[in-house]
């Protein structure tokens, strides 16, 4: 079955979910409770037109990322997710082979997350969760000149949310377990317009934000950026549109621009980073626009 079969049943299936869902809503409007679900499930596909970390290239072509997630109990949650290359050529810096159509990482999730009403408007979202990371075996060439496998990682991630508010802040952390023993944190604002619908029950949304990366020297040293130097990473601005077709069924898209503005050595070592990716050229520009596109189907 190909990607389009896929959703238009999931789509089809997801609007009778809702249905059915509606159907519950009036039974518990005319006195029952409507109950937490014990288990909900999402499933997710995005295409992405450039491999971005921290606002530097990782692949400068295109890749697809699938993931699946269940919920238990609103609170606790397991998920996975992979990263797919489409197009030959596009590893990581090193240039360690063609991962054509191939799988290079593997997500291994698990986590809590929950969203505590502080008033009658707003919420707390809290979610930690610690990922393994699995990166498919193959070599690369260092820059000592030796020959070296690409190791796993882990990571715990901590985010903070408040909701409700006209420009809703988010703040992000995330330590590197393996790789560099580095954290990095993001804090950033965006608010959300209902283009069609209404603000209870929005059909599309367009949602802008901008965020601000800080990575301590870890982070910076084991991505290549500079040595021994934390500070201000990446400045992203970003749109993105969420159309929900039904109740279980979302499409989005969005847009981005990323650039080390406010450290100079950083903003050097983006260049250097960026310009594995440029033909004959040892640095490139610091800055990226880049964009893409998922769909989200829930039960």
């Amino acid at each position: 079955m190909n990607i389009r079969k896929t959703l238009c049943a999931a789509a089809v299936f997801g609007c009778v979910a809702a249905a059915t869902a509606a159907d519950e809503v009036a039974e518990a409007e005319k006195g029952e409770v409507e109950e937490t679900p014990i288990v909900s499930a999402e499933f997710g596909l995005q295409l992405d037109s450039k491999y971005m970390t921290y606002g530097v290239v990782d692949g400068k072509d295109p890749i697809l990322t699938p993931s699946a997630q269940l919920t238990f109990f609103d609170w606790a949650y397991v998920g996975v997710e992979s990263i797919f290359d489409l197009t030959k050529g596009n590893g990581k810096r090193g240039e360690y082979g063609n991962r054509a159509g191939r799988w290079t990482t593997l997500d291994a999730i698990v986590g809590l997350a929950h969203e505590f009403e502080l008033t009658e408007d707003i919420a707390l979202s809290v979610d930690l969760n610690y990922i393994y990371e699995y990166i498919r075996r193959h070599r690369y060439h260092n820059t000592s000149g030796a020959d070296k496998d690409m190791g796993d990682t882990q990571y715990i991630n901590l985010e903070f949310g408040l909701t409700g508010l006209w420009l809703e802040p988010t703040l992000a952390i995330e330590r590197d377990l393996m790789a560099d023993d580095g954290t990095y944190v993001n804090f950033s604002l965006a608010h959300t317009f209902t283009l069609v619908g209404d603000d209870d029950d929005p059909t599309l949304t367009f949602t802008p934000s901008v965020g601000q990366g800080f990575g301590d020297k870890h982070r910076t040293r084991g991505y290549g950026l500079a040595d021994d130097h934390a500070g201000l990473m990446d400045t992203t601005i970003m749109g993105e549109f969420e159309w929900a077709l039904c109740d279980h069924v979302a499409l989005t898209a969005y847009v981005a621009y990323s650039d080390y503005w406010f450290d100079s050595k950083l903003r050097h070592g983006a260049r250097e980073y960026n310009g594995a990716w440029s033909h004959g050229s040892k640095y490139a520009d610091s800055w990226n626009f880049y964009g893409g596109v998922g769909v989200t189907v829930s039960f």
